[in-house]
């Protein structure tokens, strides 16, 4: 399983988003690929991520069910 977060520079959520993932993954007994990255206003929206953080599970937002662009087949 591949987990993206996409957050902007500054974004306070990280460290509870990354504890809360490892804690779902851990209490489902699930392992999963798990990726941040920081991005800027330009990249969010050539992206189409409306806000920070946004996560997708293989290549899908968990939130507004968009798919990032070359990610789903």
């Amino acid at each position: 399983m591949r987990i993206e977060c996409f957050l902007s520079q500054g974004c306070a959520s990280r460290e509870a988003l990354e504890a809360n993932i490892k804690e779902a993954l851990s209490l489902e007994g699930l392992q999963a690929q798990l990726n941040f990255q920081v991005i800027g206003e330009d990249e969010a929206r050539r992206l189409g991520i409306p806000g920070s953080p946004t996560v997708f599970l293989e290549g899908r937002d968990l939130e507004g069910l968009r798919v990032l662009e070359g990610t789903v087949s």
